[in-house]
């Protein structure tokens, strides 16, 4: 089956089987390696990508659904010459430990941030639950997003 879809702001069109999984593709096919492959039964959140703007565990996630979306993954958020507000903080934070679970907590950050630009931290441990951080550095994480929001916001600057 023949799909059409945007991926980091690309059009794309990709001919998938109707078992394939849309982190296989992305991985596999395209070579977006930043998304994670982890538990594999859409309960760790390491392979987070958003579809139309909402954050979708993509190792359970059906290339086929992809037909017609948006799809973002972390190598659309930003670049190393101009990083995201989310991603400078995780850097200024420390917020990214062994960086597994990373990719998937900016994206669902990021979801976040476009419903809500000033998510109390209970807001932000809610959205960021489905995720497994092996290390346990949710503390720096919530602290990172709630200063890129700040930023996001013109509260602060860099």
């Amino acid at each position: 089956m023949l799909i059409k879809f945007t991926i980091n702001g690309e059009p794309m069109d990709v001919e998938v089987t109707g078992r394939e999984l849309l982190l296989d593709m992305i991985r596999e096919r395209l070579q977006l390696t930043g998304t994670k492959r982890g538990c594999e039964n859409g309960e760790c959140g390491a392979c987070t990508v958003l579809v139309d703007g909402v954050p979708v565990n993509s190792c359970i996630y059906p290339a086929a659904r992809a037909d017609g979306k948006e799809i973002m993954t972390v190598e659309g958020l930003g670049s190393a010459d101009d990083l995201h507000p989310l991603q400078k903080a995780f850097v200024r934070e420390g917020a990214l430990q062994c960086g597994f679970c990373g990719a998937g907590i900016l994206l669902t950050a990021k979801a976040l941030l476009a419903k809500n630009p000033d998510p109390s931290e209970q807001e932000i441990r809610l959205a960021i639950s489905g995720h497994l951080c092996r290390c346990s550095g949710y503390v720096k994480m919530i602290r990172a997003i709630k200063a890129a929001a700040r930023e996001m916001r013109g509260e602060v600057s860099e």
